[in-house]
């Protein structure tokens, strides 16, 4: 090997050491960077025979693509799980849990325990007062809960609004970074920066919504939804999301009132997100479930308690008297007293088979017809009223067919007769349950829990439902605050000692049974579709509990999963400071030598020239 051969060689190798020593100096001063990848050298060995040399071809940064899709994909769930773990556990805090001194089965426990004292001391002015302030303590606390629930939706929406503005920042900017790397002029270094600021900006988009990823040639990053929109190429996609403004348990999807988000596509295509099932995991998606469905549900399991206390105390039921007609044997009702949302109920036997129909008062065109069989195998139809019982006949005749006889023979009466002597048809029962609208003189129903503005509750199916949203609503009735006398006087002439009112109104609270709502989600859960006022406040715990155990669950085992993907992830492409200083011996050793041969071809050359 000549001198000339030999210096090359080593100021090839010194070159080498330098640039080595500067990507050892980027590693270890980027170690506690988040997002940073380590880079390496790629060295290519130049020459032939004993004319050899190394090159610097480039600076290579660590990335595995099969490990960052698995983070893509892990990190959206993250995402999901995390914010439903969040907002349930602030639910389960608002809720208490059952037997806590303010839970909603202990503030239902004192009020039935009062409603249990008053049958023994009616009365006692003590007893009735203690009554009704654990009367207003339940209202009070199915008011509270009402608006943590609605204050949540709200948080959520903030969340999502938040969400939207990062998307809309973030992917432009990586729509950026997709035309800088198409420039092949930009140094390697440069190049690996904007790679690592590329990585990040895709790790916490794919937190906010669920993402996959594909990268061309130059490391240009083509973002997409696990559904397939796209959201990043060569220009980005743009959110748009309407807040509500305030939001109320009658704002919702099903309402449509309620804010939406839409994407404008970089071809100019205008879609609804939430209508086409886009999110299927990441926070967003994690969000819009808390506010549509989640903390819906919730809502509809209070107001079902509101709703159950609201009618245990003011339902009375009105029997049908007995008829006989030359045509048939029946009964007759006075429907007087059935407003929006009552019902009466028609017992008979057709064929040796026993049928029950419940007929409800349900005025709003858009609710009709409703005809259906409910959990418990009652035929259910909804009548409107407003045309007069007349009508109402009319209209049963016709769902019922001619096995019976159904007229309205005066006024508000409704006579239903079976077929006589044919024996087809047997009417057994005629009934109605009605809500009671004042204090005194009809029976021994109470309205002590009324909708605002003093209205009754009659659980009326009009428009959006009275129930929904009641618990907010929920008020005492004030003239019962200012006479309790009349939580035992059901006439003006009742004796306070009398137990019969309270007597009756703790048969109804214990005995009384609901068919509960289909959006309280409890008989798609298993807890039964129907119940009393207590078994629905368990139901509503025990739902709400299991659901805030199976969210932290899911998160505690997605932490596991990403905790497990980082480390992979930092082995694969984090800095190791004690590689790096071994890397940087090793560095060190051969720039010494490599000097040290320069040293020498040099006093050689020196030596030759002095001859």
């Amino acid at each position: 090997m000549g001198l000339s051969t030999s210096i090359t060689t080593a100021l090839s190798g010194l070159s080498a050491a330098q640039a080595g020593l500067e990507v050892v100096s980027r590693n270890v001063a980027n170690a506690g960077t988040p997002g940073y990848n380590k880079q390496s050298l790629a060295l290519v060995d130049t020459g032939s025979g004993s004319n050899w040399s190394a090159r610097v071809q480039g600076v290579q940064r660590a990335f595995d693509q099969a490990l960052q899709s698995q983070v893509n994909l892990e990190s959206g769930r993250a995402g999901y799980t995390s914010v439903m773990a969040d907002f349930l556990s602030r639910l389960d805090l608002q809720l208490g849990r059952p037997g806590e001194p303010n839970s909603l089965d202990s503030v239902f426990s004192r009020f039935e325990n009062g409603l249990n004292n008053l049958t023994a001391s009616p009365d006692d002015y003590a007893t009735r007062a203690t009554f009704m302030a654990d009367a207003t303590s339940i209202v009070g606390t199915l008011n509270y809960l009402s608006d943590a629930i609605q204050t949540l939706r709200g948080d959520a929406e903030a969340r999502i609004a938040s969400d939207v503005s990062d998307l809309n920042r973030m992917l432009p900017a990586l729509a950026d970074i997709n035309a800088q790397l198409a420039d092949s002029t930009i140094r390697d270094a440069g190049k690996a920066a904007l790679l690592d600021e590329r990585d990040r900006l895709i790790g916490e988009v794919g937190q906010i919504v669920d993402i996959r990823v594909s990268y061309d040639g130059n490391g240009a990053a083509l973002v997409q939804t696990q559904s397939g929109l796209g959201l990043v190429d060569a220009l980005p996609t743009r959110f748009e999301f309407a807040r509500s403004g305030g939001l109320a348990a009658t704002i919702s999807q099903e309402a449509g009132n309620i804010g939406t988000l839409r994407a404008t596509t970089a071809a100019g295509m205008d879609i609804d997100i939430l209508a086409n099932n886009v999110l299927q995991s990441g926070r967003l998606a994690g969000l819009f479930e808390l506010r549509d469905e989640v903390l819906v549900t919730a809502q509809a399991q209070i107001d079902e308690v509101a709703a159950g206390l609201a009618q245990a105390m003011s339902s009375v039921s009105v029997p049908g008297t007995a008829v006989s007609q030359p045509g048939g044997d029946g009964f007759e009702i006075d429907l007087s007293g059935v407003q929006p949302g009552n019902s009466f109920l028609l017992n008979y036997v057709e064929n040796g088979n026993p049928v029950s129909v419940n007929v409800v008062r349900v005025d709003d065109p858009a609710k009709l017809p409703m005809d259906m069989v409910d959990a418990n195998g009652v035929r259910t139809i909804g009548l409107d009223f407003s045309g007069g019982v007349g009508a109402v006949a009319t209209a049963l005749q016709t769902a019922l067919g001619p096995g019976l006889a159904i007229t309205n023979p005066s006024g508000a009466m409704l006579e239903v007769l079976d077929d006589g002597l044919a024996g087809t048809t047997d009417v057994s029962a005629l009934s109605a349950s009605v809500t009671s609208t004042v204090a005194q003189g009809a029976g021994m129903g109470l309205n002590l829990f009324i909708d605002e503005a003093n209205g009754a509750f009659t659980n009326s199916l009009d428009g959006q439902t009275q129930k929904l949203g009641f618990a907010s609503r929920i008020r005492i009735n004030s003239a019962i605050v200012a006479d309790n006398a009349l939580l035992v006087q059901f006439d003006a002439g009742t004796s306070l000692g009398d137990a019969t009112r309270p007597n009756y109104l703790l048969d109804q609270l214990r005995g009384l049974k609901f068919d509960v709502d289909g959006a309280t989600g409890f008989s798609a859960t298993g807890y039964g579709s129907s119940g009393n006022v207590l078994s629905i406040i368990q139901n509503t715990l025990n739902y709400q509990g299991n659901s805030i155990a199976a969210a932290e669950a899911n998160q505690s085992s997605q932490s596991l999963i990403m905790d497990a993907i980082g480390e992979r992830v930092s082995s694969a492409t984090g800095v190791n400071v004690d590689e790096e200083m071994a890397r940087l011996m090793e560095l060190q050793t051969a720039y010494a030598a490599n000097a040290r041969v320069v040293t020498i071809v040099k006093e050689l050359m020196a030596a030759l020239m002095a001859l």
